[in-house]
C-alpha cells in the first residue's frame, strides 16, 4: 500500500498545511478547536465558507501531526509575548493607569 495525503489538505513550500481552496491554514482551525472546544459543525456555522469535510480533514491532519502542530502553537504564543513584552504598555494603557482606571 501507498500512503496518501490526506484530501482537502496541501502542503506549501515550506511545508505547512492549508485547507484546500482557501486561504485558511490547518492550524486556525486546530487553534479554534482548543481555544473553544468548538465541534466541527460550530466550527462550519462560524467560518461557513470551510466545508464539514475541510474542517474534518484538518482535524484530521492535527492528530496525525499533533507533537510538531503543538509544538508551532506553543512557538507562536512565546513570539506574540516577546512582542508584546518588547512593545510595552500601549498609550491607552498608560492614560487609564494615569486616570487610576486600571491598576
Amino acid at each position: 500500500m501507498t500512503p496518501t495525503v490526506t484530501a482537502h489538505i496541501l502542503l506549501d513550500e515550506r511545508g505547512i498545511p492549508w485547507i484546500d481552496d482557501t486561504n485558511v491554514k490547518v492550524i486556525e482551525v486546530v487553534v479554534d478547536r482548543l481555544a473553544y472546544g468548538w465541534s466541527p459543525e460550530e466550527m462550519h456555522s462560524q467560518h461557513p465558507n470551510l466545508s464539514l469535510a475541510q474542517i474534518h480533514a484538518a482535524l484530521s491532519y492535527y492528530h496525525d501531526h499533533q507533537e510538531e502542530i503543538d509544538a508551532q502553537i506553543e512557538r507562536d504564543l512565546e513570539a506574540v509575548d516577546a512582542a508584546r513584552k518588547a512593545a510595552g504598555p500601549s498609550p491607552f494603557v498608560e492614560r487609564m493607569r494615569k486616570e487610576g482606571k486600571l491598576p
